[in-house]
């Protein structure tokens, strides 16, 4: 009977003390488990933060990339306004320098048909004494051709027909055809010129302007840049005319020649002969003044 109790008590024991070892038990399990569940969302928000914090760099270099594609574009129209800036200071420097050829074109047409008037009035005169001519109106220097041998002497010119004495006028015929072929030249059609004063003395070998019109000729060819061809239709007025008021105009237009083909030595012979042949003509002193430079 005694040992029965002693086995109450012992399990009486046993169940007091058990369940609160599974009551603790149970609790270690429970907390595990929620341990383990905020452990899983801890892991799914550090996905989250992640995966926000690789978009927000993407849009901080897009951002970035934008802000510089914009200061790209502002450079650029900065740079685009630099440049019609420049462009409009062209156009004023090309409209100035347009403006400064026509007014050179204008008073070398003016100066041209003064000359031309003042030659026709000594040529219709009671004739004009050799050495006295009106003022040249010499196209100025072009650009240097590459220089080339070239003597100075006036080639024989073949036999021409002698033309009319001084004082009497060219015929309307003639004066309609010279002034056709001065037309052109005053354009600056010069090869038209040419053939117009060719055709010309073709029709008016004796005329009075003949000489006049020989020594356009080759004025023409100046301008062209031909001085071979200058220089020898000069030579053949000079053969022709050597009396007449275009010779020293003739000489200078020669010297003017040679020295754009680089004949320095040449072209100061040419004046040296001007000056002495034709020491009162503006021929001849423009061939001083150019001496005077060139030594």
């Amino acid at each position: 009977m005694r040992g029965q109790v002693y086995a109450g008590i012992v399990c009486l024991f046993v169940l007091v003390f058990a369940h609160p070892a599974r009551a603790g038990l149970f609790d270690d399990d429970l907390a595990r488990k929620q341990i383990a569940d905020q452990g899983r969302r801890i892991e799914a928000m550090k996905g989250q933060t992640d995966g926000l914090s690789t978009r927000l760099g993407k849009l901080e270099e897009s951002l970035r990339g934008t802000q510089a594609s914009q200061q790209s574009m502002l450079e650029l129209v900065n740079q685009i306004e630099s440049l019609r800036r420049e462009i409009q200071n062209v156009r004023g420097q090309i409209e100035v320098v347009n403006n400064g050829v026509e007014s050179n074109a204008k008073r070398q047409r003016d100066m041209y048909v003064d000359m031309d008037t003042r030659m026709r009035r000594l040529e219709q005169g009671a004739g004009a004494p050799a050495g006295s001519a009106p003022p040249a109106g010499m196209t100025p220097p072009l650009t240097a051709a590459p220089p080339a041998p070239m003597a100075t002497a006036p080639p024989a010119a073949a036999p021409t027909a002698p033309a009319a004495p001084a004082g009497i006028p060219p015929s309307a015929d003639e004066t309609r055809s010279y002034e056709a072929a001065q037309h052109q030249r005053r354009l600056g059609n010069y090869k038209g010129a040419i053939t117009a004063f060719q055709s010309f003395l073709g029709q008016f070998p004796r005329s009075s302007l003949a000489h006049r019109a020989q020594y356009w000729i080759g004025d023409s060819y100046f301008n062209l840049r031909d001085y071979r061809n200058a220089i020898a239709s000069q030579q053949k007025l000079l053969a022709a005319h050597p009396d007449s008021a275009s010779a020293p105009d003739a000489m200078l237009n020669v010297a003017s020649a040679q020295s754009e083909l680089g004949e320095s030595a040449n072209a100061r012979k040419t004046m040296d002969t001007l000056v002495s042949r034709y020491p009162g003509s503006e021929a001849a002193q423009k061939a001083r003044r150019r001496l005077t430079t060139m030594r």
